[in-house]
C-alpha cells in the first residue's frame, strides 16, 4: 500500500515539530516546509525568521525529513497586509490571523504542496477534523486553553479535507514534555506571541509607517473633551491603556476605557469605569458569514459564540438581516464588542463558521 504524502508547515517552533513527529508515527510520507511571509530588512530584530530557520532544518535533519523552503511575501502583502491596512484605514480593528490563515497556510501553502504531489498539509494548530459522509467538520482542539478553531473559522471543505492537525488530542503540556524526549534543540522555546511583522516594536510606530495620523479629540459620552489622540487607529474598543488623559479634578479614580469610535467627526469616546453600561452591548451586526459545513444551518439558529480568542463560549441567536448580514442575540450582554473582529459559532466542540462584526446593537 502506498504511503500517504503529508507535507508539513514547520516554523521552526515546538508545536509543528511535534506535529511532523507524530505523522511519521503514525505512518505518513513527510515532508515538511519553511514559509517566509515578510519580507523587511529590519527582520531578524522583529520576525526572527533566520533562527526559525535554523530551528526547523535541525528538527528536520533529526527526523530525517526533506525541508523545503519558499516564500510567500508576495501572497502575504496581497491577500493579508493588504487587507489588515483597509480596515484599520476605516477604523476597524482586524485579526490577520484569520486571514493568514485562509490565505497563506491553507491556500498558498496548500496549492504548493499539491504541486509538490502531497495528499495532505498538516499544521501545529491546536485543533481537530471530524470526517463522515457530510464532509470535514472542524472541531475544538482538546486543550481547550490552547484550542485555535477561531483562528481558523474561514476554513472551507476543501482545505478542510486535505488538512491534518496532529496535534489536537494532545495538550500544550504533553507536546513540550514529547519535544523534550525527542531531544528537539526548541523543546523549550517560546510560543511566538503577536503578530510576526509587528513583533516587538510598539504597534504605534509601526502602523504609522504605512497610515497617516490624523488626530483628533478624546471626549467622554457626555461629550466632554478630555485630550488628544493621535489616530483612532491606535485604539480599540475596551482598551484601557495608552489613552493618555492623565487625573482630572473630581474623578473618581476608575480607568477610563474606550467605548467607542466617532468615524465621521474622527473622535475617540470613552467611559470611566470597568463596569460602564456602554462597554456592555446585548447584540451585535455581522457580515461576510461563513458556515463550514457542507449543509448550511437554517436561521434562526441558537449556538454558542465568541467574540475573541479564548473567551468562553456564549450563549445565542443567529438571525438572518433583510441585507444578508447576521445579528447575533446574546443571553448576557457582552463586553467590548469590536466592529472588524470575528463571531465564531460553535455548537459544543464543533466549529460552525463565522463572520465579521460590523457593529454592537443595543438590542
Amino acid at each position: 500500500m502506498t504511503q500517504q504524502r503529508v507535507i508539513v508547515g514547520l516554523s521552526g517552533g515546538v508545536d509543528s515539530a511535534v506535529a511532523a513527529l507524530r505523522l511519521l508515527e503514525q505512518g505518513y510520507a513527510v515532508e515538511a516546509l519553511f514559509m517566509k511571509n515578510w519580507d523587511e530588512d529590519d527582520q531578524t530584530d522583529h520576525c526572527p525568521a533566520e533562527q526559525d530557520l535554523a530551528d526547523a532544518d535541525a528538527v528536520a535533519q533529526q527526523l530525517g525529513i526533506k525541508l523545503h523552503r519558499i516564500s510567500f511575501s508576495t501572497e502575504y502583502w496581497d491577500r493579508v497586509f493588504a487587507y489588515f491596512l483597509e480596515e484599520y484605514r476605516a477604523g476597524r480593528t482586524p485579526n490577520p490571523d484569520v486571514m493568514c490563515n485562509k490565505e497563506i497556510k491553507f491556500r498558498a501553502f496548500l496549492d504548493y504542496a499539491l504541486s509538490l504531489g502531497a495528499d495532505f498539509i498538516a499544521t501545529g494548530h491546536y485543533a481537530r477534523i471530524e470526517r463522515d459522509a457530510n464532509g470535514a467538520h472542524l472541531c475544538k482542539g482538546k486543550d481547550l486553553e490552547k484550542d485555535q478553531s477561531y483562528f481558523l473559522h474561514l476554513l472551507d471543505q476543501s482545505q478542510l479535507q486535505r488538512a491534518l492537525f496532529p496535534l489536537g488530542e494532545l495538550r500544550k503540556t504533553e507536546v513540550r514534555r514529547i519535544a523534550e524526549q525527542a531531544g528537539f534543540v526548541n523543546h523549550a522555546k517560546k510560543d511566538s506571541t503577536g503578530i510576526c511583522f509587528i513583533g516587538e516594536r510598539k504597534f504605534s510606530d509601526f502602523l504609522a509607517q504605512y497610515l497617516p495620523a490624523q488626530p483628533g479629540e478624546i471626549i467622554s459620552t457626555e461629550g466632554e473633551v478630555l485630550g488628544t489622540h493621535q489616530g483612532l487607529m491606535f485604539h480599540t474598543q475596551g482598551q484601557r491603556q495608552g489613552l493618555g488623559i492623565g487625573g482630572r479634578a473630581g474623578d473618581t479614580g476608575e480607568p477610563w476605557y474606550v467605548v467607542d469610535k466617532d468615524l465621521i467627526g474622527n473622535r475617540l469616546i470613552i467611559a470611566q469605569g470597568n463596569e460602564h453600561p456602554t462597554l456592555f452591548h446585548p447584540a451585535l451586526t455581522a457580515e461576510q458569514v461563513h458556515w463550514i459545513d457542507p449543509i448550511t444551518p437554517e436561521l434562526p439558529l441558537r449556538c454558542q459564540a465568541k467574540i475573541r480568542y479564548r473567551q468562553p463560549d456564549q450563549p445565542c441567536t443567529v438571525s438572518a438581516t433583510t441585507n444578508g448580514n447576521i445579528q447575533v442575540d446574546f443571553d448576557s450582554p457582552q463586553r467590548a464588542i469590536t466592529p472588524g473582529q470575528a463571531v465564531v459559532f460553535y455548537q459544543g466542540d464543533h466549529c460552525l463558521g463565522g463572520a465579521t462584526i460590523t457593529h454592537a446593537n443595543q438590542d
